[in-house]
């Protein structure tokens, strides 16, 4: 049985991925034009940008100037503020969930709120909304999970999150979450869908409009034992 629905929020409840990641590219790239970032910035999936730009730095040997992630982040807030959108049907699919919400992320918590309100989904969450800046360790550790579990009163058995990296995946997984891998987003690259198969992980949703049934499938029992 489920108590409570989680969900990631860039890449699951906001099309954010993608804008973020074409900023970072494009900061990198003005800042060392002779270096060709487009397939490293593919790897900063899933990862809270301070820890991409710090292996950054020691994988490629290079020194980024003073307050590069201020500036990354503010040009993303930019960004944001112009061309974010929510995913495709997520707000008709929460109002169809029998469970309470939640929001899980990575990102600074000022940036998910502004996330959540710019999809006209605060009435949805409330206050159950928690950031990786509550925490010691980001995702894929469990911290941010456990944490939310522990504020929102429920047990993390008895929690189903919904998630599109593979660390987020990861991090619900080791809080004992069950997990929804979403790969409708812009961001999300041809045949991960497969690679998320292959790590053993059976739910995955193309759709939104899938979230309400596999829901109801989890609160009645049917998932079993499976975490994903």
């Amino acid at each position: 049985m489920l108590d409570h629905l989680i969900c990631d929020c860039d890449g699951v409840l906001v099309d954010s991925e993608v804008i973020a990641d074409h900023v970072l590219l494009e900061t990198l790239t003005t800042t060392f034009p002779g270096i060709d970032f487009v397939s490293i910035v593919k790897t900063a999936f899933g990862q809270q940008t301070s820890r991409f730009l710090a292996g950054l730095e020691t994988s490629l040997n290079i020194q980024l100037p003073e307050n590069f992630l201020q500036t990354v982040e503010h040009n993303v807030e930019v960004a944001l503020a112009s061309r974010l959108s929510p995913i495709g049907g997520v707000r008709d699919a929460l109002q169809r969930v029998t469970l309470p919400a939640a929001v899980v992320s990575n990102s600074g918590m000022q940036r998910v709120l502004a996330s959540v309100r710019r999809a006209g989904l605060q009435q949805i969450f409330g206050e159950r909304i928690f950031s990786a800046d509550q925490v010691e360790r980001p995702k894929p550790y469990p911290d941010v999970y456990l944490f939310a579990a522990q504020q929102l009163g429920v047990e993390p058995a008895r929690c189903l999150v919904v998630e599109d990296s593979i660390a987020g995946l990861n991090a619900a997984r080791a809080a004992g979450m069950k997990t929804i891998a979403f790969v409708g987003a812009s961001h999300i690259p041809d045949g991960y869908a497969d690679v998320l198969r292959k790590m053993g992980i059976t739910r995955i949703m193309q759709h939104m409009d899938e979230l309400p049934a596999l829901v109801e499938a989890g609160v009645r029992g049917d998932f079993g034992d499976v975490q994903s």
